[in-house]
């Protein structure tokens, strides 16, 4: 499958995030000496399941590497725009495919193991779209200060995840008017109510609907089929909208380098040794194949000690004297 990061957000001066980004984009955002994006990339380019990247709203001078085939798409301005672009590009790269996982930019704590499973999950099934929720109890134990909004339904409560897979010919048809309903909805609760109709949005707030009774309620009124999924990896949920989000991904980060250059500090010493020893073995060897003498294929033991032979006694009635 190929990929869709969207990577267009500048934040402005009255949004939360802007003393970090002082209006250049939020994606590169720097997190352990990477731009934040970097660290998505990265994480794609370990999966299994993922092979070119289409990012929109960055260019080739953002300075961001990726080991696989990488296209770039200008910011479209709104985010639908962003999205039909990068459907649209990734068709002309690959005219064959017909569903894309679509990434956020802010999430750069996830890896390819992560990316892997949620591809391999929403491909059981063949649907339009596949949107991956987190439980509250998974989010809250992974990052406890997230402060991630929740909502609550009859069977659990979860929030939201920034990587999910759609179909591709749904986001680039032109005609077809349901994401810029979806994303100018994501604000305002009564856009919410009407898009999904008030009986369903009464239900939900009041935590009267089940996931699989909200995604059934949900699909049929938008006209598409779609499949809510439980991610098991509160990464994929924990996106940086703010600074003290920016603060846990850096403290984060810094605990997990610092774990993996222990690692790897172990792993040199114990080859050092193993280096230091290896004159010893070789020593220790060349001597066991000097004591051994083969006869009839099985060894000889020999001795270390050197001793000096009894001298013979002389015959009786001879004399030693010459």
């Amino acid at each position: 499958m190929d990929a869709i990061v969207t990577a267009g957000g500048i934040p402005l001066p009255e949004e939360p995030l802007y003393p970090a980004t002082q209006g250049n984009s939020k994606a590169l955002v720097d997190i352990a000496g990477k731009p934040m994006i970097q660290w998505v990339l990265d994480a794609l380019a370990q999966a299994k399941t993922v092979d070119n990247v289409i990012i929109v709203g960055l260019t080739e001078k953002s300075d961001i590497k990726y080991k696989k085939p990488l296209h770039f798409v200008s910011n479209q301005g709104k985010m639908v725009e962003n999205l039909r672009a990068g459907a649209k590009k990734l068709l002309e790269v690959n005219p064959k495919a017909d569903y894309a996982l679509f990434v956020s930019s802010d999430i750069p704590a996830i890896n390819g193991e992560m990316v892997d499973w949620v591809v391999n999950t929403a491909m059981e099934t063949r649907k339009d779209i596949y949107y991956n929720v987190i439980l509250r109890e998974t989010m809250e134990k992974r990052f406890p200060d997230s402060r991630r909004t929740f909502t609550k339904l009859e069977d659990m409560e979860v929030c939201g995840g920034d990587m999910n897979v759609g179909s591709l010919g749904l986001l680039a048809d032109d005609e077809n008017d349901i994401w810029e309903k979806i994303t100018n909805s994501r604000k305002s609760p009564l856009k919410q109510a009407a898009l999904i109709g008030f009986g369903t949005a009464i239900r939900l707030m009041t935590g009267k609907l089940s996931l699989q009774k909200a995604e059934e309620n949900i699909m049929a009124k938008l006209g598409i089929t779609g499949r809510a999924i439980v991610c098991p990896y509160a990464e994929v949920g924990m996106d940086v909208d703010k600074m003290f989000q920016l603060e846990i991904m850096r403290a984060d980060f810094k605990k997990r380098l610092k774990k993996v250059e222990k690692q790897s500090g172990g792993k040199k010493k114990a080859l050092a040794v193993s280096k230091a020893k290896q004159p010893a073995r070789a020593a220790l060897k060349g001597k066991k194949q000097a004591r051994t003498a083969l006869k009839g294929g099985k060894p000889v033991k020999t001795s270390t000690k050197t001793t000096n032979p009894a001298p013979k006694k002389p015959a009786a009635g001879k004399s030693t004297k010459k």
